[in-house]
């Protein structure tokens, strides 16, 4: 799966920026420039930060898959459970015209 592949490439990138992000405020305190509590605060908010940015590259990432799809003109799961339980409709119509007899 290209896609997922992409996805998951992204993902260890980001997982090493945030790696290298708190070496350097670790580096910072060690250095004097900020205290820990600040470097705590600055670790959290670019934590949550990354995390909206996963949320949101993931949500864009579906949704050019979907577009793709529709375009392709391929069904979506949806699609294919929508037309089982059609069939599963239409199967005991047939069962009940039949007056119940099954040939499986």
């Amino acid at each position: 799966m290209l896609i997922g592949e992409v996805i998951k490439k992204a993902m260890l990138v980001g997982l090493g920026a945030q790696e290298k992000a708190k070496e350097f405020v670790d580096e910072l305190v060690k250095a004097g420039e900020l205290s820990k509590g600040e470097a705590s605060t600055l670790v959290k908010e670019w934590t949550t930060k990354a995390e909206e940015s996963t949320k949101e590259f993931d949500k864009r990432v579906k949704e050019t898959v979907a577009n793709i799809l529709e375009k392709v003109n391929i069904p979506t799961r949806e699609d294919m459970e929508k037309l089982e339980k059609k069939v599963q409709a239409l199967n005991s119509r047939l069962k009940k015209l039949e007056g119940g007899a099954s040939e499986e």
